[in-house]
């Protein structure tokens, strides 16, 4: 029954009396243990923390003390994010038993609000990956398809939303990794501004592109989440001082006239003609709601994979230098001298993908690489903003598929690194523009979804999810289930 309700449709009947937080939360514990085999979507689940969180819910809520609309609302993180006294993973064999000691920012802010926290979620090895099988825990399924990734890094968060383990997960997202896993589950997954939310207690892959991101059935339900954990924190430089508007009160603004740039460049080599049918249609729909379609252009996409992989991976060798197997994390068993410790730490300890992309980064960073790869790519990464500039002096905002295929089959791409990369080709862009962006289903082709992205703006949300909320009132396609799991 409440399988697949929304976050505002829970929380209402958690207003209304209908049900309580503690029968919410054993109703998703229950999917959990019972599905939990299927899908391998969780790395941790809290039972025990969950129900006494419920039970303080309710408790609250019979004394008339309720936090907000969040109170007794059950909740997934990716586990990247830091959580006092529960593992926190990153999907790795070096933090396999790693306690943080705090909380990150994103889970204080929530768990403030009465949200009742279910558990940690399954994720590529340190965000790195886009099918989610580089996770030390074994693949993650595709509730639509059990032989098919979910996408990644957050695939686990993906999974555990659209087969009703969870109405709501945190992910994040450094090169499209909350956005296409919500296009291949069938979901909706918003990427906010770079600085919007606070990077505080998130384990760093590549500190200049990684944020913090929500995966849910609706854009509605994104709006309420984000509410919370939107604003300036001063434990991270990076936090943005821009004032958090109200998006609940956004959804309904008037959009007739607004502007809308279909990106070309979206649309090229490598995209599954089917795909862009769908797209397409989902085009028309907007403007029959009264928006303005026009062409667009973004002529410099053809750097922003090549530039992604120069520089995300240099960030990565640079963050990933701490797990050296004296601090914390995995340590080598009979290590006979300092250097065979940090050596057998770090090849045991990490898995391939992660080992491929500390290699390339030291690499572009060295002594006699670094002018001719590092440098270059941050001036292509210059070039590639001033892009998405021009585009938006001829639109308000931009559109086109969030991913150029539907999920894939497991094992498909795991030999083949660099056609996987190009699995996240149309969502790497956003992340080197620091810009917002949100991918919502819009259809299916032979019945695995598909997902529109929407990119604004800095600090645009509102109006991204405001389009994203005008196109779910007309359509229901983020209310299509998995059959499997219905």
């Amino acid at each position: 029954m409440t399988d697949w309700r929304s976050v505002t449709e829970l929380s209402r009947a958690l207003a209304s009396g209908s049900c309580s937080s503690m029968e919410l939360t054993r109703h998703f514990l229950e999917r959990s243990a019972r599905f939990a085999g299927r899908l391998n979507a969780w790395i941790t689940v809290d039972e025990a923390g969950a129900l006494a969180a419920a039970q303080a819910a309710d408790r609250r809520r019979a004394h008339g003390e309720v936090l907000g609309p969040l109170d007794g609302i059950p909740l997934a993180h990716k586990d990247i994010f830091c959580t006092k006294g529960l593992l926190t993973t990153c999907g790795s064999r070096m933090l396999a038993n790693f306690k943080a000691p705090y909380d990150a920012t994103v889970v204080a802010r929530l768990a403030a609000q009465g949200m009742v926290l279910l558990g940690k979620t399954n994720m590529d090895e340190f965000a790195m990956g886009s099918s989610n099988e580089t996770s030390y825990f074994g693949p993650v399924r595709n509730p639509w398809d059990e032989g098919r990734v979910p996408g990644g890094s957050s695939g686990g968060s993906a999974a555990v939303v659209a087969a009703g383990l969870a109405p709501v997960a945190t992910g994040t997202d450094t090169g499209g990794s909350v956005r296409q896993p919500a296009a291949l589950c069938g979901i909706s997954g918003l990427k906010p501004t770079y600085g919007r939310v606070s990077r505080y207690g998130m384990i760093a892959f590549a500190s200049s592109l990684d944020q913090a991101g929500i995966m849910a059935r609706s854009a509605a339900d994104i709006a309420l989440l984000l509410q919370v954990i939107a604003g300036l924190d001063e434990r991270d430089a990076t936090s943005a001082t821009a004032a958090v508007p109200d998006y609940m009160a956004h959804l309904e603004h008037p959009l007739a006239g607004l502007r809308v740039g279909v990106v070309d460049e979206f649309f090229g080599p490598g995209m599954d003609g089917r795909v862009a049918a769908v797209v397409e249609q989902a085009t028309a729909i907007l403007g029959n709601l009264g928006l303005r379609c026009t062409s667009a252009h973004l002529r410099e996409l053809h750097l922003a994979l090549p530039t992604y992989y120069i520089l995300a991976p240099a960030e990565a060798s640079s963050n990933l230098a701490r797990y050296d197997g004296v601090r914390y994390g995995y340590r080598c068993a009979e290590a006979h001298s300092l250097y065979e410790l940090y050596a057998r730490s770090r090849s045991e300890g990490f898995g391939p993908e992660v080992k491929r992309r500390i290699l390339i980064g030291t690499y572009v960073l060295s002594r006699g690489y670094y002018d001719a790869f590092y440098l270059q790519a941050q001036r292509a990464r210059h070039l590639i903003a001033a892009d998405f500039h021009h585009a938006f002096e001829q639109a308000d905002i931009l559109l086109g598929p969030t991913a150029p295929e539907t999920a894939f089959a497991l094992g498909a791409k795991t030999a083949d690194p660099l056609a996987m990369y190009q699995s996240d080709i149309n969502t790497i862009p956003v992340n080197l523009a620091g810009l917002p962006a949100i991918s919502i289903p819009c259809g299916e082709v032979d019945g695995l979804p598909v997902g529109l992205q929407l990119i604004g703006r800095p600090f645009s949300e509102e109006l991204l999810l405001a389009v994203a909320h005008r196109f779910q009132q007309a359509t229901d396609y983020h209310r299509r289930l998995p059959e499997a799991f219905s």
